[in-house]
């Protein structure tokens, strides 16, 4: 045997013995190699600290005011998680969410039904989606290109519907979009059961919990799920064992569009008006969110439950700084340096360990 076939041939049992070891691993071993955990236990370790620190930090109110404002972005990091997967990224959300609005918004002024105009605009979400998937699965081009035409693309329509102007005079149906936005539960007594340390949990919570909860779901049980992964994985190989590649990606971006639709609507309902920047930045922070949950830039991993603790650990850092009288400028600065370590821890429950690869950078310096 040639020396070069026998070194592939280590490689490949090399390889499989890796396989093997991960689907040897049991659900607790899972679970301490898994981001998300302890992005999970650093988030716990948070909000004890925060707590002791400044005592209003866990009351009823400040929670009900974290979980309200980080759900939205949950939203848009469980479509952003798919698009991940399969190796590509959406940077559209942020403007799809400020289309989303104004066209809701422009119907909503006209004095048509609510639902009408939800529709609207979640079709004018879908469109964006539809183009994006388009030519990034059947054109072939880079996901990072084409969502960042459709940012520019979607942003511009929304300022030229609107004519630049909010929208908040929104008709007989205003009342109904506003319960949608604004409704929380349970209640504190007596209009309902929940005692006064209990936090009322906005409509945006619940909505996000529920996607969640689906999203959960299809990844476990469902081969769309393992397209996905296989599509992140090697999309190559996926192609050659039959996956409809194109599709699926196709479907990925629609999805991601979707969730950012569902988030502008809530925020709309919560807000009782439409203004074309509503979004503006929004795309880096559900990114950063997504790849703090433990999802994968090159592709192939990604969880719900990542989205949704990476999301929950950056609006928790934002509160935890205000409390703390720290200047919100300072914001930026710490969820980049989250997003480091993040990729970082990454790299090493992934299998390159961090360890291995500063020492190769050692040795790449001294040759």
């Amino acid at each position: 045997m040639k020396p070069s076939s026998a070194k592939a041939m280590e490689e490949t049992h090399a390889a499989i013995s890796d396989v093997v070891s991960i689907r040897e691993q049991t659900t607790f071993q899972r679970m301490m190699t898994s981001q998300a955990f302890w992005v999970a236990a650093a988030l716990l370790a948070l909000v004890i600290f925060m707590t002791w620190l400044e005592p209003s930090f866990g009351t009823a109110d400040n929670v009900t005011n974290i979980t309200r404002n980080f759900a939205p972005l949950a939203i848009m990091s469980l479509g952003m998680t798919v698009v991940i997967i399969t190796g590509g990224i959406d940077l559209s959300v942020g403007s799809v969410m400020g289309l989303v609005a104004i066209v809701t918004g422009l119907l909503l002024t006209g004095h048509h039904s609510w639902y009408v105009a939800f529709a609207a605009g979640l079709l004018a979400g879908l469109a964006c989606g539809a183009f994006n998937g388009f030519f990034v699965a059947y054109i072939g081009m880079p996901s990072f290109v084409v969502t960042l035409g459709m940012l520019s693309i979607a942003r511009s329509l929304a300022v030229v519907l609107s004519g630049n102007q909010m929208l908040y005079q929104f008709g007989p149906d205003a009342p109904i979009v506003r319960a949608i936005g604004q409704a929380k539960w349970p209640l504190h007594a007596p209009a309902s059961w929940a005692p006064r340390w209990f936090p009322e949990l906005s409509s945006h919570f619940w909505v996000m919990v529920i996607i969640a909860l689906i999203l959960g779901a299809i990844f476990i049980f469902t081969a769309w799920a393992r397209h996905l992964y296989a599509i992140g994985s090697n999309e190559n190989a996926a192609r050659l064992t039959g996956v409809s590649v194109d599709w699926i990606k196709f479907q990925a971006y629609v999805f991601s569009s979707f969730t950012a639709s569902i988030a502008s609507l809530l925020l709309l309902g919560y807000s009782g008006s439409a203004i074309n920047a509503m979004g503006t930045g929004y795309e880096l922070r559900v990114i950063a969110g997504t790849v703090i949950g433990g999802a994968n830039l090159m592709g192939g991993y990604g969880t719900a439950f990542g989205a949704v603790i990476g999301s929950a650990f950056l609006e928790v850092i934002r509160n935890a700084l205000l409390m703390a009288g720290i200047d919100s400028n300072w914001q930026g600065a710490f969820v980049g340096m989250f997003i480091v370590i993040a990729v970082l821890l990454g790299m090493q429950t992934s299998g390159t360990s961090l360890v291995a690869t500063i020492r190769e950078w050692v040795a790449w310096k001294r040759s």
